[in-house]
């Protein structure tokens, strides 16, 4: 295993992305959304959260290896 930290932060990344997804399609998620037009904040949060945690595993795992001097 190269980077198991990566490994990590990509898990941990998808689990935020469905549980996102879940909350933004929960009921009261659409109510909110119907009477304001806007998500409900917890949904955005998880969505946020999981985008940047995939984001930065992905960026840590296809990373080239720094050479020391």
């Amino acid at each position: 295993m190269k980077n198991p930290l990566a490994f990590v932060l990509l898990a941990v990344g998808i689990v935020l992305l469905v549980m996102g997804i879940d909350a933004y399609g929960a009921f009261d998620s659409r109510i909110s959304r119907w009477f304001s037009g806007r998500t409900t904040d917890r949904a955005l949060w998880f969505l946020i959260g999981g985008a940047v945690s995939t984001a930065l595993g992905l960026g840590m795992m296809f990373q080239r290896g720094r050479r020391r001097a």
